[in-house]
């Protein structure tokens, strides 16, 4: 976006700082910051013609050797070398159910793997990672997948990191976070891979949330809703009802690569924060979209979706509960979160705990039961 210098005129009003002013100005300027992001959640990326054919590029890191990989991981970007690599070598074998985890992902995942390494810490458990990420596109499967093959727009310009990850280490499970136009392939291609190397691993994708830009699909709304009374539990459901159908049959259809494809059923978690706080259920949260409600303390913090402040542990809770098949109700040591919204009290954190375990437990693709409700996954037991 240009900008373009002041005039006199401006600056003196500026300086003059009155209220309807500075309004005006600010109204303006998220007028366009929501058109602007509005047309990029709208558009659908185009992919290379490469995924079209049945075999990546001879060149593709993936089809070379373990210590090629890991040699050119080490070797780095231009300007940029990794010489120890530290990150991609090899964790300890762990005690029995503890998975070491690789994994691609954007700002939907962050928050779930920024707060897991604590929850799980508090489990007694350090948590192994290994992690790829990116913003928005960036992070998505395809565009890790290219990146690290060094293919299509990234053509000689590898960076293998989690290539060399799977390929000279041991892993038990693979996270992934979902983007528009995902493909089976996308998925299936780290799958063969990861499967090469350690076989009978598992795989996650979470499946996001409710967002404006699907209100506004759903409901054929020119613009954000006028409030969130809007969202009644109904029109959360109806919202819901589509993307659960679709990543339905995105891991069906995976499932025919690997059997251990599973949901993190972040999508349900923050639907029931969403349709709690409709109740009233939710002391200390002001309202479910910032931009819509105009409060701080909301679920969903700006136009795209991110989440509020403390909900990344609910979503650090959703990612406990699936990969370990156990409720973080269990938990009685202390965790340690980095940041503490003045909401998120005792009885609010055992409220998370409680929606993230109802969430994977009723989820059909979760890979977790619990019958007898122990908060215990049967399969376990």
């Amino acid at each position: 976006m240009k900008y373009h210098r002041p005039t006199l005129l401006f600056v003196v009003l500026a300086l003059a700082a009155t209220a309807p002013f500075s309004i005006a100005q600010q109204s303006q300027r998220d007028a366009e910051r929501n058109a602007r992001q509005a047309a990029a959640a709208r558009a659908i990326p185009k992919f290379d013609p490469g995924w079209e054919k049945d075999e990546f590029p001879s060149h593709a890191v993936s089809l070379k050797a373990p210590e090629e990989i890991m040699a050119i991981y080490k070797r780095g970007e231009p300007g940029r070398t990794y010489a120890e690599a530290a990150d991609a070598m090899s964790f300890p074998e762990q005690a029995e159910g503890i998975l070491r985890i690789v994994g691609t992902g954007h700002s939907f995942t962050a928050p779930g793997y920024r707060t897991l390494p604590a929850i799980t810490r508090a489990a007694g458990f350090e948590q192994p990672l290994c992690l790829h990420n990116g913003g928005g596109r960036t992070g998505s499967v395809s565009y890790k997948w290219e990146q690290e093959n060094g293919i299509f727009e990234f053509d000689g310009k590898p960076l293998p990191k989690l290539l060399a990850a799977i390929s000279n280490a041991e892993w038990e499970a693979m996270i992934w976070g979902p983007y528009t136009a995902d493909r089976p392939k996308f998925y299936t291609s780290w799958i063969d891979f990861c499967e090469q190397y350690n076989p009978g691993m598992k795989y996650f994708v979470i499946d996001g949330w409710p967002t404006l830009h699907q209100a506004r699909m759903v409901f054929n709304l020119k613009g954000n809703p006028e409030s969130d009374s809007f969202f009644t539990d109904e029109v959360l459901d109806q919202m819901n009802a589509a993307a659960d159908t679709s990543f339905a049959d995105l891991v069906s259809t995976i499932r025919e690569t690997s059997e251990d494809v599973y949901i993190l059923p972040t999508r349900a978690a923050m639907t029931e924060a969403a349709q709690r706080f409709n109740r009233g259920e939710l002391p200390g949260v002001e309202g479910l979209f910032t931009v819509v409600g105009g409060k701080e303390h909301s679920i969903w913090r700006d136009q795209r979706g991110h989440l509020g402040p403390g909900f990344d542990r609910l979503e650090g809770y959703v990612f406990y509960a699936t990969l370990y098949a156990k409720s973080p109700e269990l938990i009685s040591a202390p965790i340690q979160f980095d940041q503490n919204p003045g909401f998120l009290n005792a009885d609010m954190d055992k409220v998370f705990r409680e929606i993230a375990w109802k969430a994977v437990v009723e989820h059909p693709l979760s890979g977790v039961s619990d019958k007898n409700r122990n908060g215990i996954g049967d399969h376990l037991e």
